[in-house]
């Protein structure tokens, strides 16, 4: 049977987390778990839920993987493989938020490759909602991306070098998550497309921004801009007054505009114009017709460093409703600057401001922790007056930590109580250390100033000097808390214990804690006036209980019923009745009262100023004469065919062959024979033929070459005149040559024709 607690879930997580906040709350955390199974579960998931360092993910994985099984920040031999995850997932299903701090050497660089390139899922932390990332690197920064997920909610990032893939890993940042929380800060300027690459990230709830560029007009458009964002936090540290103001340029107050104020003026007369704006937004605000705007109206938290002139031109710009306001200032602080600080927070925030809290910067406490180490002298002391704070009645919490304005009096305590009669926690420097020559100001009589007037105070931290000045506190139940519960007093002065412990059972006669610094190691340590509180803090209770006995018994005295006896009286009157009259007429008065409202009249003459001019429009004229005659051109072109003329010989071309028929006899023959072989018969035979062959020789000679000539010296001269010659050549440089060919003259004159591109012509 489960116990009863765990029924109710939210009531058994707000135990864990009570559990878990306390001193050694993770390990009895770790133990309870351990303890049974009904909180196993829940109380594994309180224990799991934020995480300060990657060491107890990768201390999941099995030992045999490691390098080092006691040291598991060394990373892994060897890749795992799926099995080995199981372990990682399930845990790492339960984590929340986590953090990494890349200067610190807990963790080997090397597991986040082995990580990314073996896991199992995309994301191995999927229900992961805030990420803590610090890195010095550019790796450091890459090694981010695998622990973005969807369900990312806030991102805090602290680059502490300049880093050129900054931009980069932003878009991819906006491009995997949809944050409600952003936080950046670096000792860079941000990215020239800062706003660029944020600006689809219009759900941001919290801004973070500390780096230069921060205060840029884009950024300020940018940031008033997103409509869900409650939670600002800027760093106005070594900006001038102007460059404050800048932030403010580029903003448009959400309804200022009214539609009567657009104006068709052109802007040429505009420098001689009545502006009416004012005007017109004074009869609209008579009316009620006037739309309220500002500058972050939605704005709740704001959190400011710097010097206390420029936080106080911060915020004049603003009209939003703040309920949270931080103010991390330079110490000690300029007075003037300071009463205007202080005077605009109640003109502006006063009905509005829930907790208002002022620490210093890290200069400042820098320079208060060398004062202390060193042995320059006591620290010193100034006072911070709070008398300029007149009326803040909404505020619950106030909080003021600074190394040097740590003198406050007993009228700034009287002003703090008309100022914030609802006040809950009061803090004034609960860490100051005095010198020995010079103590606090602030006494028991001004605490009992402050319990008198605020009666909602539970907590109340402060250094004072507790001794007492007068017994009219003593005599006034007024200034008794039924409230005040928790009172630090830190390295407060105290001489009698006796009367200390008296006078606080009578104001904080039910204070339950009272605490004060008594370590001895500690700057500024007093042994006397740690051994006085120890007695005042055991002899407390005692006094305690018997004050509120005597309140109980005084009560019960006051409040008892007299004692009473019965007895008879006889009431026998004789009756003597009267008449009387009375007259009650009233007396009246009559007064008139003359109310009629003071008139003035203006007249406002805006008749704009005209002036004449007279424009000579006359357009010039000129006469150009155009020579528009066209070129024309007379070009023959011959179509002749072209002709070749070949002579073809037709002459049939014979051959006389002798053949000789002469037998030839054996030489006994021969003497018959010769007797008939005389020269003078044979010759007959070839007379013929060569008389033939000459004939037919001059035949052609005669016939054939008186033709041939003329023809040729005809084409020739037909030749040249039908060539005609072009623009600009000279006709006296043409030469018309015939070169002799050793072939037949009628090609030489056919290859010349062709030469001049003219047909020859043939007769």
């Amino acid at each position: 049977m489960f116990p009863t607690i765990l029924r109710d879930p939210d009531a058994a997580k707000k135990l864990f987390e009570t559990i878990i906040d306390s001193p050694n709350g993770r390990r009895s955390m770790s133990r309870l778990a351990r303890t049974c199974r009904a909180m196993c579960e829940p109380a594994l998931n309180v224990l799991w839920r934020e995480l300060d360092s990657l060491l107890p993910i990768i201390s999941l994985f099995p030992n045999t993987l490691m390098k080092r099984s006691r040291r598991p920040g060394l990373g892994l031999a060897k890749a795992p493989n799926a099995e080995d995850w199981s372990r990682v997932l399930a845990y790492g299903e339960r984590v929340r938020r986590i953090a990494y701090i890349e200067s610190s050497t807990s963790v080997s660089p090397s597991i986040f490759a082995i990580i990314a390139e073996n896991r199992p899922v995309q994301y191995i932390l999927p229900h992961l909602q805030q990420l803590i990332w610090r890195v010095d690197t550019a790796a450091g920064l890459q090694r981010c991306t695998i622990f973005l997920n969807p369900e990312l909610q806030s991102l805090v990032l602290e680059v502490s070098t300049r880093i050129p893939q900054l931009a980069t890993f932003l878009a991819e940042v906006c491009s995997t998550t949809q944050l409600s929380s952003f936080s950046f800060t670096s000792p860079t300027s941000l990215p020239e497309t800062f706003t660029d690459i944020l600006r689809s990230h219009n759900t941001l709830e919290k801004l973070v921004l500390v780096a230069p560029g921060a205060l840029s007009s884009s950024v300020g458009q940018w940031a008033a801009s997103l409509p869900m964002l409650r939670v600002l936090e800027l760093d106005l540290t070594g900006r001038s007054v102007i460059a404050v103001e800048g932030f403010f340029d580029d903003i448009v107050a959400s309804g200022a505009s009214t539609p009567s104020d657009a104006s068709s003026d052109s802007g040429v007369f505009s420098g001689d114009e009545i502006d009416f704006t004012e005007i017109r937004k004074s009869s609209l605000r008579l009316t009620g017709d006037l739309r309220s705007g500002g500058v972050f109206t939605d704005l709740r938290q704001l959190s400011l460093t710097g010097e206390v002139a420029n936080i106080a031109v911060f915020l004049k710009h603003l009209t939003s409703n703040l309920t949270h306001l931080e103010l991390v200032i330079e110490d000690p602080p300029d007075m003037a600057d300071w009463q205007d600080l202080s005077g605009l927070i109640c003109e502006r925030f006063s009905k509005s401001l829930l907790s208002l809290r002022i620490n210093a910067t890290g200069s400042s406490r820098f320079n208060e922790l060398v004062r202390s180490t060193s042995r320059g002298g006591d620290p010193p002391c100034r006072h911070l007056p709070l008398q300029h704070f007149t009326s803040l009645p909404s505020l619950l919490r106030l909080e003021i930590d600074l190394p040097e304005s740590v003198l406050f009096h007993n009228s700034d305590l009287r002003a703090v109580a008309q100022a914030c009669p609802n006040i809950e926690t009061l803090r004034l420097c609960p860490m100051a250390r005095f010198p020995a020559s010079s103590g606090p100001s602030l006494t028991l009589e001004g605490v009992a100033v402050l319990t008198q007037g605020c009666k909602r105070l539970q907590t109340l931290a402060l250094v004072l000097d507790a001794h007492t000045e007068s017994e009219e506190t003593f005599n006034s139940l007024d200034v008794s808390s039924r409230s005040l519960l928790r009172l630090h007093v830190g390295h407060s002065v105290v001489n009698d214990s006796l009367q200390t412990t008296i006078l606080l059972s009578h104001l904080a006669p039910y204070l339950e804690t009272i605490k004060w610094f008594h370590e001895k190691n500690r700057p500024g340590y007093v042994e006397a006036n740690a051994t006085g509180w120890q007695k005042v803090s055991d002899w407390l209770p005692h006094m305690q209980g018997m004050r509120l006995m005597e309140r109980a018994r005084a009560v019960h005295l006051a409040t008892q019923k007299p004692e009473t006896r019965e007895q008879s009286v006889d009431a026998t009157v004789t009756r003597i009745t009267a008449d009387k009259s009375l007259q009650a007429k009233p007396r009246l008065v009559q007064r008139y009262v003359q109310v009629s409202p003071k008139l003035v009249d203006r007249s406002t003459e805006a008749k704009p100023e005209l002036v004449s001019m007279s424009i000579d429009a006359t357009p010039s004229i000129m006469d150009t004469s155009v020579d528009a005659t066209p070129v024309v051109s007379h070009q023959s072109v011959s179509v002749r065919p072209n002709m070749v003329s070949t002579e073809v010989d037709a002459s049939v071309h014979t051959e006389n062959k002798a053949i000789s028929a002469i037998q030839a006899l054996p030489f006994e023959d021969a003497n018959s024979v010769n007797k008939y072989a005389d020269p003078f018969h044979a010759f007959p035979s070839v007379i013929p033929a060569v008389l033939a062959g000459l004939l037919t020789f001059a035949c052609r000679i005669l016939t054939s070459y008186p033709l041939t000539i003329p023809m040729h010296m005809l084409d020739k001269s037909l030749s040249i005149l039908h060539a005609q010659p072009k623009e600009g050549d000279d006709l006296s440089s043409e030469k018309h040559e015939l070169r002799p060919s050793p072939a037949h003259s009628v090609s030489s004159s056919t290859s010349e024709l062709l030469d001049h591109d003219i047909p020859p012509v043939c007769l």
